[in-house]
């Protein structure tokens, strides 16, 4: 019987992770090939060609390192604010995104979060954040989209008070935590 979420054959079946973690991690060596090369495999002015996009309501979407290119779309779609959980050294991160944002007329927020070791104080500052840009409608990103999923889960679940139902699916079309994510999406103090 094969487990929910795992495929018999593909990327990641080798390591033993979930089939949309194994595809998020084949999509983030995509993104550094795209940065080293140039070359595009999607198209930059569609939101669903951004990496590991999700919308989440009419308010908050999500994704994985958006392009340059990527970014003037996510503007013309009336996003206002980008929330960036990324730290600025991630390999697919952009060299300057907050002068980037800047030129764009965006306002930008980056909170980097380890991703060997996120904590209850990092989300803190996630929720103070969003509740800042309460008005306004906000992409949210990571380098891949796992930073995030787990963080917005957390905030539709613990903050919105939102059915958790729907809210795990958004974050397992992404990849099914593991490690210091398991006891972080439970809420439990730092280890």
């Amino acid at each position: 019987m094969r487990d929910r979420g795992r495929p018999e054959s593909g990327p990641g079946v080798a390591l033993g992770v979930s089939r949309n973690t194994g595809r998020t991690v084949w999509g983030y060596l995509i993104s550094l090939a795209h940065k080293y090369t140039g070359h595009r495999w999607v198209s930059a002015s569609e939101l669903r060609d951004i990496y590991n996009y999700r919308r989440i309501d009419e308010r908050i979407s999500t994704s994985g390192q958006p392009t340059v290119a990527q970014f003037d779309s996510i503007r013309d779609a009336g996003f206002t604010s980008v929330v960036n959980l990324a730290p600025a050294g991630v390999e697919n991160a952009l060299p300057d995104e907050a002068g980037v944002l800047r030129g764009l007329g965006m306002h930008y927020v980056h909170l980097p979060v380890d991703f060997a070791r996120p904590t209850q104080a990092d989300f803190r500052g996630f929720v103070e954040a969003l509740s800042a840009l309460e008005s306004e409608k906000v992409w949210i990103h990571c380098a891949a989209n796992m930073r995030v999923s787990a963080f917005v889960f957390r905030y539709r679940t613990e903050i919105l008070e939102q059915d958790p139902g729907p809210a795990r699916a958004d974050l397992e079309a992404i990849w099914e935590p593991f490690g210091a994510w398991k006891p972080f999406l439970a809420g439990q103090p730092d280890a």
